[in-house]
């Protein structure tokens, strides 16, 4: 297989839905394939070039327009990039398909119930007993996604199943064969 156009598969869930689980997952096919990509995942970043940024609207925002930045670059220089970001509201997703070209979007729906159960931080136990402010999905808002070109289900998928459909559209749109 080989790249044909580079693209930016943009993951966005609920904490805990699956993103980068997912995302490594492709990532991983690509290498097996001979083509290399990024994965960028949120708490990774926020380890490293967000490390100054806390979580409210503001701060979150700027944290999305540095990923979507380096995301940019990585698309124009024939990287396949992959990002795990939350990224909860259209404003945003919207302005990565403005800024980055070929960005798919892809809706990691999961519940917040099956979210919270996966918690192995105890991210959402914090988030209710008041010990984490704005937390996505309990007192900050998750906007679904208006038009992803994938959505998947990762409470009722497999990850090889979730896996294979991400790789069908990139086969069928043309980004490789």
């Amino acid at each position: 297989m080989k790249l044909i156009k580079p693209f930016c598969l943009w993951f966005t869930g609920l904490p805990c839905a699956g993103k980068t689980t997912l995302g490594n997952e492709i990532c991983k096919r690509l290498s097996a394939v001979g083509i290399q990509a990024e994965m960028l995942d949120g708490d990774e970043i926020r380890k490293e070039l967000s490390r100054d940024l806390g979580f409210s609207q503001k701060d979150r925002k700027l944290n999305n327009e540095r990923i979507i930045f380096v995301s940019k670059l990585l698309v124009r220089n024939h990287v396949p990039t992959l990002v795990a970001f939350v990224s909860p509201l259209n404003e945003i997703r919207e302005m990565a398909r403005e800024r980055i070209k070929h960005v798919i979007l892809v809706y990691v729906q999961t519940s917040l119930e099956e979210c919270m159960q996966r918690d192995i931080k105890g991210m959402y136990k914090k988030a209710l007993a008041g010990e984490i402010k704005e937390f996505t999905g309990i007192d900050s808002p998750f906007e679904e996604p208006v038009d992803p070109e994938i959505t998947i289900k990762t409470e009722y998928e497999k990850i090889d199943e979730s896996a294979d459909k991400i790789w069908r559209y990139l086969i069928k749109e043309g980004y490789i064969e």
